[in-house]
């Protein structure tokens, strides 16, 4: 990690020149090209916003005519005493999405016909007990009395995305708005969260966080003040401390450009990164422009680095393999920065499941049609920092990709899985990482690494002598050798320290991947070298797909629809077993994992255990 932006962020006097310099704000802002009539005829008519409109118009109707459930004390304290927060959170995000189709059905289509219903829900908004998620806040009732603050005074991610989320509702809706529901807006976001964050000393833990919620927390908090703060001496020391949030949140990213989170916290945090940095630069008639510089370009063209074509993405963390790049957030970096980002669709209202305002209203203003689908290029990337090696072939537009990984096991959102890998095929990633489980509190805490997901034992990488791998900083990769070759790559990883095993001496992962274009074929041959203290060791290699493989006297085979896997082994040295194990994706999808496991039969010292994977792409 790097401890300062190579261009550096503006300080103090700086911002606060160009805060106090400042041109009034338009009616509207950001957002004031909605008040503009021709503009909202524009978007109206224009073809790749059809459905988008299409899907507020129906959501403000279903608010209009569906009765809002309530967010009962039994559903706040679900989190408390299960662990469960989906029930709570169906509630809580249900209301935010009702709010951006009403706000935005009236605003693109200038009409007053939902004000009531609008203004009934801001005000039952403005009534919530808390606007951070139970999830987010101390755990019974002990813990909140001695937290520094209520539960009505924690800044988490919602509570911020609600504040910026009101804040460009007062703005958009101007004079429709009642003055009361104004008035009531305007003290509910300082007091949540104008008052806990800038009026005290005292910080929240994410402003120094080197991950999505210091960017998140912190960008949200200051579109909200850019609106509602009229006093430019005090906002202009409220962006101060936002931008040296901004500061911490960079300072996550390796050299390389790398998002340790994974590709969908790239979007989450980056994306509000730049939301927040192009309001500022508007804010300030340009004088404070936060995107124009080299770090933030190497940041943007993550997207490019870690693509496997068709919506996918290598996807080592808590990130699944398809994610939508917003396209607002993709054409605005793609026209500001001048990058590729692959892949862009045209925006839906709900491609966000839990409605976050800035994503919504930015794939409204932002999205740009010449940006879609922009083509996959075959490249081979060295994220040096991260330790991750990425080798992508587009042969007749399918891709035929390799991913390894190094780094530690004390990342943002970190799984214990030093040295998995994956390959992908035709649309396929027939051996895959799993992703993010479902999150609840135990996922967060002290069960973390017992879930599949997130444990080393839901990742291609041994059992040694029945331990698997331990988390921590002090359990990481420590890279050997990385060579980028005319036909592939070969990566050299040192995982000893990955394992807790005293009689583990030494283990060296090495992977070499060969290209062979004309046959539409690619090779990888993995081995793993060890030395233990005594010849009693145990040594099982795991290998986990979401296809379930079959066995051969002496390979295994991975068949998918466009490609297929055949991984070949001695069986003199190991034994082969296929388990299926039964979980859950993310948003509680069941799914089949099927776990290769090749258990070496000769118990020696120094065993040397190689595997030969053939990968074919199918015509």
């Amino acid at each position: 990690m790097i401890s300062k932006l190579a261009a550096g962020f503006p300080n103090f006097r700086v911002i606060r020149e160009a805060i106090l310099g400042a041109p009034p704000l338009p009616a509207g802002f950001p957002l004031n090209t909605l008040h503009d009539a021709d503009m909202r005829q524009q978007i109206r008519a224009t073809d790749h916003l059809q459905t988008f409109l299409c899907g507020i118009r129906i959501e403000a109707a279903r608010a209009q005519e569906t009765p809002l459930e309530p967010l009962s004390f039994s559903l706040f304290r679900l989190f408390e005493t299960t662990g469960e927060r989906a029930d709570f959170e169906r509630v809580y995000f249900d209301r935010r999405r009702r709010l951006a189709g009403l706000v935005l059905t009236s605003v693109v289509d200038h009409t007053s016909d939902y004000l009531t219903t609008l203004s009934d829900l801001i005000w039952e908004i403005c009534n919530e007990y808390t606007w951070a998620l139970p999830a987010h806040l101390p755990i019974g009732v002990v813990q909140v009395r001695e937290n520094r603050l209520p539960p009505e005074q924690v800044v988490d991610l919602f509570a911020a995305h609600t504040a910026h989320m009101l804040a460009e509702t007062v703005s958009l809706l101007g004079p429709q708005m009642p003055d009361f529901l104004r008035y009531r807006v305007c003290v509910e976001v300082e007091r949540r969260l104008f008052k806990p964050i800038f009026s005290d000393p005292h910080h929240f833990w994410w402003e120094s966080a080197l991950m999505n919620w210091a960017s998140v927390c912190g960008g949200c908090t200051g579109m909200a003040a850019m609106i509602l703060i009229e006093d430019r001496e005090r906002l202009a020391g409220m962006i101060d401390r936002i931008v040296r949030t901004m500061e911490c949140f960079f300072d996550g990213f390796g050299a390389d450009g790398g998002c340790p989170e994974g590709i969908s916290y790239w979007v989450y945090g980056f994306g509000f990164f730049v939301y927040f940095a192009e309001m500022l630069s508007t804010f300030t008639a340009g004088q404070i422009d936060l995107l124009q510089t080299e770090r933030v370009k190497q940041i943007a063209v993550f997207p490019q680095v870690v693509s496997l074509g068709g919506g996918r993405f290598i996807n080592f963390s808590d990130a699944p393999e398809r994610v939508m790049i917003h396209p607002g957030l993709g054409s605005h970096l793609s026209t500001c920065l001048s990058i590729s980002i692959p892949d862009l669709k045209p925006p839906q209202f709900d491609g966000d499941h839990i409605f976050r305002w800035g994503h919504i209203t930015r794939d409204l203003l932002w999205t740009d049609r010449n940006m879609f689908d922009l083509p996959l290029t075959e490249d081979t990337y060295y994220l040096h920092d991260l330790m991750w090696v990425i080798d992508r072939r587009v042969w007749s537009g399918s891709t035929v990709a390799f991913a390894a990984k190094g780094g530690h096991n004390d990342e943002p959102h970190n799984h214990n899985d030093l040295g998995h890998f994956i390959i992908h095929v035709g649309g396929e990633s027939l051996l895959a990482d799993l992703g993010a489980g479902i999150y609840t509190r135990q996922y967060f805490r002290e069960l973390r690494y017992e879930f599949l997901h997130t444990g080393s034992q839901g990742h291609s990488v041994p059992i040694i002598n029945g331990m698997t791998q331990r988390a921590g900083v002090d359990h990481c990769a420590v890279p050997r050798h990385y060579e980028n070759r005319a036909d592939g790559v070969a990566f050299v990883l040192d995982l000893t320290r990955a394992y807790d095993d005293s009689a583990l001496e030494m283990f060296v992962r090495s992977f070499e991947w060969s290209v062979h274009a004309m046959e539409r074929t690619a090779v990888l041959r993995l081995t793993d070298t060890f030395k233990f203290s005594s010849s009693s060791c145990q040594i099982v290699e795991n290998f986990v797909s979401l296809i379930q493989p079959a066995i051969t006297e002496n390979s295994v085979v991975w068949q998918g629809a466009h490609g297929r896997v055949v991984m070949q082994f001695d069986p003199a040295d190991l034994a082969a077993e296929i388990q299926m194990l039964e979980t859950q994706m993310h948003h509680g999808e069941p799914v089949n994992v099927y776990r290769l496991q090749m258990r070496a039969k000769r118990l020696i010292q120094n065993p040397i255990i190689a595997f030969s994977f053939r990968i074919d792409l199918l015509p």
